[in-house]
This record gives C-alpha cells, structure tokens and sequence, in this order.
C-alpha cells in the first residue's frame, strides 16, 4: 500500500497527517489572527472546511529542506525567513494566475513588495522557522503517534477527500462566478453599444 512509501525520510502516513495537522493548524491561527484584526468571525480558507493547504505544504516544505540547519537558530531564521516568504510569492503568483486574485493584500505594510511579500511577514516566518524546529515539530509527530496506524489512515483519507471534493466546489464556484461576471459585463457593453 502507498502508505508505507518513504517521503524525504518519512513514511507516507505519517508525512500525510503532518500535512493535515499543520494545514488545520495554519487555518486555526490565521483565522483566529484576522477574526480579531477584523473584529468579526473570519475563515481564511481557501474552501469551508478549516484547512490552508499552504501552510501544510510550507511547514513541511521549510521543515525537509532546513532540517540539515536545525541545529542552528540563527541560520534556521534566516533560511526561514527567505524560503517562506519565497513559497509566499510563488504562491501569491499562481493564485493571481489561476483565480485572478491573491487573497491578501500588504500595501499598508511598510517595506512591501507589489502587496504580495512584506517584511514583517517575513521577519515572522524566520520566527514560525525556528519555533517549527524548537517544539512545534515535535508536538505534530507527538500527537500522529498517538493516533492507531489504522484509525490514523482512515481518518487521514477523509479528512483529505473531503478537503479534496471541497476545495473542487470552490473552485468550480469561483470559476462559475468568474464566468458570470465575464458574460455580465459583455452583456452591459452589448447593451451600450445598441
């Protein structure tokens, strides 16, 4: 089965509830964060569920390749910084090209670039870098070993094919929208035209 795979030194069950745990992770805080900036109950999910894939990919993502720095904190700042906000931009930049949009915005921010990258977003992945290595890693592996192997698969392939189903609504949502809108504003030129 593809669950016994090895993944950058990992087996596949546990890379994948990694994923979903700081995925799920990453949601709780950033959604707790911008409900409180916004003073209002706010999801920052890309689909309904409490996912952000991105910040599964990223942790893991920072977490492979800086694990040879892992016994420097200095230097897992500084790489942490320039890789996370590395995977920020590219992100931002296949978002802007899929969907038309990126779903955040730092032009308030001093020291920004294009809106897309800031300083201060930066300066706090280096610091999500070194607490990464210093506990919060260890608290992700902690609790997937608590979980049964068996139970541990089942639940991690649903909570990923839910995800999955979801995040292909939202797209096809926003994709549909994008659509109407596109045949709405045709329609309005049509009329203006005649």
């Amino acid at each position: 089965m593809w669950w016994k795979n090895r993944i950058f030194g990992g087996n596949a069950y546990q890379v994948l509830l990694w994923f979903v745990l700081y995925s799920i992770l990453g949601w709780l805080v950033e959604s707790i964060y911008m409900s409180i900036c916004n003073r209002k109950i706010t999801n920052r999910g890309f689909a309904r569920g409490p996912m952000c894939p991105i910040y599964g990919f990223g942790a893991l993502t920072v977490f492979f390749i800086l694990r040879p720095y892992s016994e420097n904190p200095f230097r897992l700042f500084v790489l942490g910084m320039f890789l996370a906000t590395t995977l920020e931009f590219v992100t931002a930049r296949i978002m802007q090209r899929v969907f038309g949009e990126i779903w955040w915005d730092y032009q308030e921010k001093p020291f920004n670039y294009q809106g897309i990258i800031c300083l201060e977003s930066s300066i706090a992945w280096g610091f999500y870098t070194v607490a990464l290595f210093l506990f919060l890693h260890k608290m992700i592996v902690s609790m997937v070993d608590c979980v049964p192997a068996r139970a541990g698969k089942i639940l991690g392939s649903v909570i990923m094919g839910a995800y999955l189903i979801d995040f292909m609504l939202t797209v096809y949502r926003e994709k549909k929208s994008d659509l109407e809108d596109v045949l709405e504003e045709s329609d309005e030129r049509e009329r203006r035209f005649l």
